[in-house]
């Protein structure tokens, strides 16, 4: 099981708007690409002061392969309608893991 994790410090003043995209619009899209076989958005509880608040979405993918098909034919997309509608709103980082 390959994990594909995604962590956002989102502003608190976007904060509910981002979420309810999230839930709403990003995810549902991610999902609809039909190559993940679960998804889990989770906030941070050990948050440091740093003018937002921390979440992770994670994705389970079956294989690497799936992965690299979602990677190569429907991320960059996702991702930049994700980040013209939250400009300088947010910072993220990725991580790929493989569940042993």
């Amino acid at each position: 099981m390959i994990i594909f994790n995604i962590t956002v410090n989102v502003s608190y003043k976007a904060e509910k708007e981002w979420l309810n995209y999230m839930k709403q619009v990003h995810i549902p899209e991610i999902i609809a690409t039909g190559l993940p076989t679960e998804h889990k958005l989770l906030r941070l509880l050990t948050e440091i002061e740093n003018e937002g608040s921390t979440y992770t979405s994670q994705f389970s993918f079956r294989t690497m392969e799936d992965f690299l098909a979602y990677q190569t034919g429907y991320q960059a997309d996702l991702q930049e309608k994700h980040h013209t509608r939250f400009n300088g709103e947010y910072v993220s980082f990725r991580t790929l893991l493989e569940e042993v």
